[in-house]
């Protein structure tokens, strides 16, 4: 399951904190794939890529309670933690670089942070989107929740696409293959 961390709500929609649910919505654009809402705050839908069977998901917790929506999304559908992706922003990332990974701190990102707690483990695979960091000492969250500049939107726009191909190749050929692949880039 390809699980995007986001807010809810259309002043969230195109800002840099939404990365996740951009990617979400890459793949299921590409994919086909329609998401509803379900119970535990969040929308699932459900395709197949490469005749492999996987889901997406968006927690509509807001991202400080991400993990809430993650652990009852593991819990309903007994799903691994090996088989799940959490896409993400990352301000240590430079704006449109991607970053997989099998395990990790939250290196500061409170929804990971929450999903590290709820879960009780930081091994789970992720895939981080640069956002940069490119804000003064103490303005963190007003930089995440805004929008991208004109000067970094290709960059982002290219990214998702990066990272929508990322996780694909997540769900039909592994982590292992995907980290290869895309972390060289």
């Amino acid at each position: 399951m390809i699980i995007g961390l986001g807010n809810p709500g259309a002043e969230y929609a195109r800002t840099r904190h939404n990365v996740g649910f951009m990617v979400v919505d890459a793949v299921a654009e590409k994919t086909r794939v329609t998401l509803a809402p379900e119970r535990g705050n969040v929308f699932v839908g459900w395709g197949r890529w490469r005749s492999r069977p996987f889901g997406l998901a968006k927690p509509i917790t807001y991202m400080n309670l991400s993990g809430q929506a993650v652990r009852g999304l593991v819990r309903r559908y007994a799903l691994e933690l090996r088989d799940i992706l959490v896409v993400y922003d990352d301000v240590n990332l430079p704006v449109g670089k991607i970053r997989l990974r099998e395990r990790g701190s939250a290196g500061g990102h409170n929804g990971v942070q929450d999903i590290i707690d709820r879960l009780g483990t930081d091994v789970f695979p992720r895939l981080r989107v640069g956002i940069g960091d490119d804000f003064p000492r103490g303005r963190q969250a007003d930089y995440v929740l805004s929008p991208f500049t004109a000067e970094q939107r290709p960059l982002i726009e290219e990214a998702v696409l990066t990272a929508r191909d990322a996780a694909l190749t997540f769900v039909s050929e592994g982590l292992t293959t995907a980290m290869n692949r895309f972390n060289r880039r």
